[in-house]
């Protein structure tokens, strides 16, 4: 193939500030056709990424069992030593923490690499000009692969304390997906913002071991209380407690929580993509 028919085959592209206006719903084709165009991209740069996080690593994968493994163990020792009274979860502790300590990792490590997505890639965007979209959905795929290995180990330690499995698992994924999307969603906006201020990786590490004590992730939801009315408000209590519900119970505790949530999940992924497809033209000269 010759120089010229290789240039002719390449997309020209060009942002403007105005870019979409007049015409809101081809917009959002655009960016949807974008998004399938680039699927291999994130592909690669998700492969890269992992390779880069592993090679050097002792221990390598294993870190994404030892993580939850040792924070599960923390809480069921202060659990049976009194340090903290839990009280009766329906199942096994062990089960219960190793599975919301899970789940809340998608949420705090999803956040943390998504912020960080834009930043780490700097040296890709001032040099090639690609949909900026991938980089932070190269980020949730590492987060997403450490899931799944995860959910394996707490399918082995639910089988090992006899811990029956509900047909309600089959739904999991499904009540999963609001919280994949609330965490893209955030991670969108502060990918954006940790390019003008350095310092929003910090905040987001603090933020998210705060929070993870304002949301009923290692003990159950209170019914009545201050704590009860704040996690009433918050999001993540719905997003968190009904996977582990439809895993565990077979059921949703709060289904009204869930879906006052995941439909905020919905709504803050969209407008979060649109605002980062908005200013993406101008994130080489920011980086």
């Amino acid at each position: 193939m010759s120089t010229s028919e290789t240039m002719s085959d390449l997309e020209e592209r060009i942002y403007t500030p105005d870019q979409g206006r007049g015409r809101p719903f081809g917009i959002w084709q655009d960016m949807f056709a974008e998004a399938l165009r680039s699927r291999e991209l994130a592909w690669r740069l998700f492969v890269r990424d992992f390779s880069a996080r592993y090679k050097q690593s002792a221990l390598g994968i294993l870190w994404a069992l030892l993580i939850p493994l040792i924070g599960s163990a923390t809480f069921v020792f202060l659990n049976s030593t009194g340090v903290l009274n839990i009280g009766d979860v329906g199942v096994p502790y062990a089960v219960y923490a190793l599975l919301s300590l899970t789940l809340w990792q998608i949420f705090s490590n999803g956040l943390i690499v998504c912020s960080n997505a834009i930043v780490a890639g700097g040296n890709m965007i001032v040099k090639i000009n690609f949909p900026k979209e991938t980089l932070v959905v190269a980020a949730m795929g590492q987060v997403l692969f450490e899931l799944f290995v995860r959910l394996g180990l707490v399918v082995v330690v639910m089988i090992a304390t006899q811990t029956p499995f509900e047909w309600t698992i089959l739904l999991f994924p499904v009540a999963l997906l609001p919280l994949l999307l609330f965490t893209v969603g955030l991670g969108f906006l502060l990918s954006l913002l940790n390019v003008i201020f350095r310092d929003v990786a910090n905040v987001v590490t603090l933020a998210a071991t705060f929070l993870m004590f304002l949301t009923p992730v290692v003990y159950p939801p209170p019914e009545s209380g201050l704590l009860a009315t704040v996690m009433s408000l918050n999001p993540l209590s719905g997003l968190i407690t009904a996977p582990r519900d439809l895993l565990l119970r077979g059921y949703l505790s709060d289904p009204a929580s869930f879906l006052w949530s995941a439909a905020l999940a919905v709504i803050l992924f969209f407008a979060a993509w649109r605002v980062f497809h908005l200013v993406e033209y101008k994130m080489a000269e920011a980086v």
